[in-house]
């Protein structure tokens, strides 16, 4: 084996040291005591109605959420597909917004959204309370799911869809197939590739639904919220445990199908910019109109209630009280830490989290895009696995699994951006690895032909060619570190908390002022993602995704 290929071997110990030993040590101390399994824990999965239910629940919403964020976004990914539109780069990267904001920031911005609605409500109708009254219900629960998921069937979708050869439909429209014939004989079956891979996704993203549940689910539960509270609240390591493996299960098996289903992505494609063009008549622009306006109230509501929740929070009228305050106890908490500090802190992470993620990620997304094999099959969902694993057992298994000589991290610091590194390596992964599997391989070898070693051909001919692949990769782990939540939550120490778990404390906190930083601190998560994002639009190629 060549010197250079031993590099693949850091992906590979990665993943073993930092994510399957601490889920099996995890697993292990909760299912084995005293050198006997316990099974009590499965037991009670089928013997006590609670979690059929839940589990029920996941299921069925899951898959509720994944048909209404496919019926949503599906006009706008042929919006995106078949028009140029001035603006159309900026909505591109604005539309991903969502998805990576931490859940916190979410709910803060759909319980702002309320807030503003029912004031503009009751002050135009002469209320006296509330007509929106959401907080809680599962009606709220799938509308965040669609804002969360719906840039991820834009991007699959949109993406497979613009890089079809649009000469079939032409064909189809000349031989008389035209209207709702065109949906349901020529586009669908065509997107059908897509818009599978997408519904897998979107329902992994849902079945694994934890802050959206959490904080505004009130009396619903998925699997991952029942994991957190039997883990947490309860204490019943068994009962988690045996979730986390009916959950991880039905997780590797549809990273499986999904990682299967993206190499079958790659039909008749040409460039974007042939097939995208100017709406030529009124009523493509008012197509082009509709789904804007659709896109803007979905996606963007929330977020401009709370940009304007922030600068007028306490009903004074404008202000920057809250966001000047950020480094001051306005309540004298002697648990006080200074959301300043906390910038300072996810900062200081996701920068170490990107160079880690964007050093394994491009080792794993070469070895993936080396000569396929049965083994590689089951690596490419093994590595995506990080990213449907509930939080909390990663949580649990790091503190557990990593207290002992040689690996005793469980006070270090190093346990964050090792965390954010495992949710942020899949990423970094599916943007790089489709630009791999791009390169005309002729290239590298007409170098070797020419005397260049590895490392000068890696250098001179591949690292030009996939380096937008690579600087969209980063921008994305440092941007999914930015908003991390789960990992953090449990494994964060008191005295070093990030962004997302300062906005937590305060709004577990009563008072204007804890209200009013929670809303500032949101604000400046959500314009360090929209500036990511849109230096993402930027740097991706029509092939480069990361999805």
């Amino acid at each position: 084996m060549p010197f250079y290929r031993l590099l693949w071997l850091l992906p590979l110990a990665f993943l073993a040291v930092f994510f399957l030993y601490p889920l099996l040590t995890i697993l292990d101390v909760s299912l084995r005591q005293d050198g006997v399994w316990q099974l009590q824990g499965f037991a009670a999965l089928f013997t006590q109605p609670h979690f059929r239910e839940t589990l029920w629940f996941t299921l069925w919403q899951a898959a509720l959420s994944t048909f209404l964020t496919l019926l949503l976004a599906l006009p706008g990914a042929y919006l995106f597909a078949r028009y140029d539109f001035p603006g159309k780069r900026l909505l591109a990267a604005l539309a991903v917004l969502p998805f990576v904001l931490p859940t916190v920031v979410t709910a803060v911005a759909f319980l702002s959204l309320l807030s503003v609605l029912n004031n503009a409500l009751m002050s135009l109708l002469g209320l006296s309370q509330p007509p929106l009254r959401l907080e809680g219900t599962l009606a709220l629960i799938l509308l965040v799911h669609v804002f969360y998921n719906y840039a991820v069937a834009l991007r699959i979708i949109g993406g497979f869809w613009a890089n079809q050869n649009a000469r079939l439909e032409e064909a189809a429209r000349v031989l008389g197939c035209r209207g709702w014939r065109l949906w349901w004989e020529i586009r669908l079956p065509l997107l059908r590739p897509a818009l599978w891979a997408a519904a897998l996704l979107i329902f992994v993203f849902t079945f694994t639904s934890f802050g959206v549940v959490l904080i505004l689910g009130g009396r619903y539960s998925t699997l991952e919220v029942e994991i957190y509270r039997q883990a947490v609240v309860f204490f019943d390591l068994p009962v988690a445990a045996a979730l986390a493996l009916v959950q991880i299960a039905v997780m590797l098996a549809l990273m499986l199908i999904y990682t299967r289903l993206q190499r079958r992505m790659a039909l008749d494609m040409q460039s974007v910019r042939s097939v995208a063009r100017r709406p030529a008549h009124a009523r493509q622009w008012l197509l082009v109109g509709g789904n804007i306006a659709l896109m803007t109230a979905l996606l963007f509501a929330p977020l401009l209630a709370l940009l304007l929740r922030a600068f007028t929070v306490g009903g004074e009228g404008f202000t920057l009280y809250y966001f000047l305050t950020l480094g001051e106890n306005l309540r004298r908490s002697p648990l006080f830490v200074p959301p300043a500090v906390a910038i300072g802190n996810s900062l200081f992470f996701a920068i170490i989290t990107t160079l880690l993620a964007l050093l394994l990620g491009t080792l794993t997304a070469y070895l993936l895009a080396s000569k396929a094999s049965r083994l590689l099959r089951w690596l490419d969902p093994l590595f995506m696995l990080p990213l449907a694993t509930s939080a909390v057992t990663l949580g649990f298994g790091f503190i557990v699994a990593l207290d002992e000589p040689p690996l005793n991290l469980r006070t270090s610091i190093a346990l964050i951006p090792l965390a954010h590194t495992l949710v942020a390596l899949p990423f970094v992964v599916r943007s790089v690895l489709p630009a791999l599997r791009a390169l005309p391989p002729s290239l590298p070898e007409a170098a070797q032909v020419l005397g260049a070693p590895p490392f000068r051909v890696w250098r001179l001919i591949e690292l030009p060619l996939i380096s937008r692949a690579l600087l969209v990769g980063a921008t994305f782990a440092f941007t999914v570190s930015m908003g991390e939540f789960g990992a953090a939550l449990l494994i964060t120490r008191p005295e070093m908390p990030t962004i997302p778990v300062v906005i937590f404390r305060l709004l577990g906190q009563p008072g204007t002022a804890n209200y009013g930083q929670a809303l500032a601190l949101s604000v400046l998560l959500m314009l360090v993602c929209a500036v990511s994002f849109i230096l993402i639009e930027r740097l991706r190629d029509a092939g480069t995704g990361a999805f």
